[in-house]
């Protein structure tokens, strides 16, 4: 990806970028569907999750997991399926085996026989890193759009 203008951008090779998109889709489709354990193992074993849509981070294996699985729980319990739907991936590289990864993450609900609707709109920015040849995400911060922007 050289020339693209974009500071870092030039350090990212094509086979990079293909695997952080492949890893952002399959972590969508897993938690969607349900997935919790492999939704978190998405992240490294002492991964962050940072949201001002919920109470406090929430910081590693266990936890994401658990995070996971209650998102899909009460999605299923509100007779609703939700997607995590990622667009405008931006990859920036940090060193050797670390990446910036930003994207734009819209949740839409759909009620079970019904119309879907916008939950949210996100900004989402990423610390990934590789572990053992494969792209973890080391900590994500979500903004939403609709809340203040941090000082």
């Amino acid at each position: 990806m050289t020339g693209t203008g974009i500071k870092g951008a030039a350090d990212i090779d094509a086979a990079a970028f293909v695997e952080i998109h492949q890893l952002y889709g399959r972590q969508s489709h897993l938690i969607d569907e349900g997935s919790a354990v492999e939704w978190a193992a998405t992240f490294t074993a002492d991964g962050e999750f940072h949201s001002l849509s919920y109470p406090a981070p929430v910081v590693g294996a266990d936890a994401l997991t658990e995070f996971a699985r209650g998102f899909f729980m009460n999605a299923s319990a509100a007779g609703e399926s939700h997607r995590h739907v990622l667009t405008n991936i931006a990859v920036e590289s940090r060193g050797d085996d670390e990446l910036e990864v930003r994207a734009y993450l819209q949740i839409i609900a759909t009620r079970i026989g019904g119309d879907s609707r916008l939950v949210r709109f996100t900004t989402v920015t990423d610390r990934v890193v590789r572990e053992d040849g494969q792209w973890r995400i080391a900590q994500r911060t979500v903004r939403r759009d609709d809340q203040n922007r941090p000082a």
